[in-house]
């Protein structure tokens, strides 16, 4: 990396240091820098801001969310899949006669993974006692943090689709309204639960009191996930995919998540000089959603949880078949492959390094927003609803059915050069997250941007129409000559759609430049 320039309009620096932590809310980049000073590592730093994350941003994670990883321990990396199953009891004919899966209620609550991806990780590669880790969130849940200003907005646009809940109503909607900018919430409630699972290392939600909770409002409410469907989940240590690109190789975990999406999508754009185009312009930005749209017809086809794949993943990263998917694409003109990717974003990434060399790529997620509306009673806990990633659709790897993992968004990502770590990064929000990788890795690596750059500049979505969504910052000329190609360009002003970018950049001197997102109120922090 060469490039210091600041191309893009900014309300953010990087910071360069020994020790970083950039997250999507500045209490819980705090959070995890103060591990680090009391001696902890990149893990307890990401552990500490992953769970003050469950506090301090509710709107898109919570203990009752999953969560996956990627661990640089100094010499090889590791991969984390923090997702639950589905109840046992689900069948394909309890769904039948709907339209879709269900976006809210019990019917579409999987068992949560985050916490056990929490204690695996600390178990593992952790240094400070795991309870040490909770003290930042239970501090703001039970005196109060000051809402700011982008998570508010948040807050405020995702609130009222749950108005037919009512402890959702009682704990998230203080005086019967979501929270304003500078507001001090409080969660006694959650404080208590996060101090079960600090004491209980975790334990508590899956075979303890809390499990015995969220069984029994299951129970009383309808909902089939039971107390064996949690005492049987166990986080699932797997082995990162990886391809080669410029020179670097670019690391995803495997299904259930989406991240084969951004391995295909690269693939297939190692095929064209995409730096022969200026940044930002038309040529460059046509050939990215196209390799992205092709990328998804295929994710969408095939990926759900592994045990129900019927293809296997190095299948589609084979070198031929993405030489054969980069010949479809016509660099003047648009395709329109398959339907593309439904998503709401509702999520949270953070990456962390240490002096030490250690390097943490964690994302976590409620899935939209809050979740399912399902807030079990006396905990202050908000349960997901994950399970809206299966299909219905018969004879569908995906289709839902029990004590499977659903497709998955949450996606973190890593890349390393010839076997030493480079970066660690995600951009939260729903698909957008694909796409994100996608476009930071070109930024970065084809144009030899900072991660600050990367994270600046205006970014494209495609939509679930195969549409195409322009951020405002690109140029005329390349509006028109995306119009031009055929695309069907949405002018977005919003900043919802396009998520919001955490990275940590490894520096040949050992140092790193953490870059945070102006679309979240975040920062990058260190020392």
């Amino acid at each position: 990396m060469d490039d210091w320039l600041f191309p893009y309009q900014t309300t953010r620096m990087p910071v360069l240091a020994r020790n970083v932590v950039a997250t999507s809310q500045p209490l819980a980049a705090q959070a995890g820098l103060s591990m680090l000073h009391l001696g902890g590592n990149a893990v307890d730093a990401a552990l500490a801001a992953a769970i003050t994350l469950t506090v301090v941003e509710p709107t898109g994670n919570g203990v009752g969310g999953d969560a996956f990883a990627q661990v640089w321990d100094g010499s090889r990396l590791y991969g984390l899949n923090g997702s639950g199953c589905s109840p046992l009891a689900w069948t394909a004919e309890h769904f039948a006669g709907r339209q879709m899966m269900p976006l809210l209620g019990w019917d579409a609550v999987t068992v949560p993974g985050a916490v056990s991806a929490w204690s695996a990780l600390s178990q593992r590669f952790g240094k400070l006692p795991f309870a040490e880790l909770f003290k930042p969130a239970i501090g703001y849940a039970r005196y109060g943090f000051a809402v700011t200003p982008i998570i508010a907005e948040r807050w405020r646009e995702t609130a009222g689709a749950f108005g037919d809940f009512p402890e959702f109503c009682r704990v998230f909607l203080p005086g019967g309204r979501p929270p304003r900018p500078g507001q001090v919430v409080v969660f006694p409630e959650l404080a208590e639960s996060l101090e079960e699972l600090a004491d209980s290392g975790g334990e508590s939600l899956y075979r303890g009191p809390l499990a015995e909770r969220i069984a029994r409002c299951a129970e009383q409410q309808g909902g089939m996930l039971d107390r064996d469907d949690l005492a049987r989940h166990r986080p699932l240590w797997v082995q990162p995919l990886s391809l080669a690109y410029r020179g670097h190789t670019v690391h995803e975990l495997p299904p259930n998540g989406q991240g084969i999406a951004v391995l295909l999508a690269l693939g297939i754009l190692s095929h064209f000089e995409i730096a022969a185009h200026p940044v930002d312009s038309a040529g460059s930005v046509h050939l990215q959603a196209e390799a992205m749209k092709l990328a998804f017809a295929d994710v969408f086809r095939h990926l759900a949880d592994a045990q129900a794949m019927r293809i296997d993943v190095a299948e589609l990263l084979d070198p031929a078949y993405l030489a054969e998917r980069a010949s479809l694409i016509d660099p003047h003109r648009a395709s329109f492959p398959t339907p593309g990717p439904p998503g709401e974003p509702g999520t949270v990434y953070l990456a962390s390094a240490d002096q030490q060399g250690m390097m943490v790529s964690l994302i976590q997620s409620n899935y939209h927003g809050f979740g399912s509306g399902i807030v079990v009673p006396g905990t202050g806990i908000s349960l997901h609803n994950r399970g809206c990633g299966f299909v219905l659709t018969p004879d569908h790897p995906n289709r839902v059915g029990g004590g499977k993992r659903p497709f998955h968004t949450i996606i973190p990502a890593f890349v390393s050069r010839e076997g030493e770590p480079v970066a660690a990064f995600g951009v939260m929000g729903a698909h957008m997250q694909a796409q994100g990788h996608v476009q930071m890795m070109i930024r970065l690596f084809d144009y030899g941007q900072h991660p600050q750059a990367a994270s600046d500049a205006p970014r494209w979505h495609v939509n679930r129409d195969l549409s195409l969504s322009l951020e405002e910052g690109f140029p005329e000329d390349a509006v028109a000559g995306l119009t031009a190609r055929g695309q069907r360009l949405v002018l977005d002003t919003t900043t919802a759609v396009f998520g919001g970018a955490q990275l940590v950049r490894r520096l040949a001197n050992g140092w790193y430049l953490a870059g945070s997102d102006h679309r979240k109120d975040g920062q990058a922090v260190g020392f």
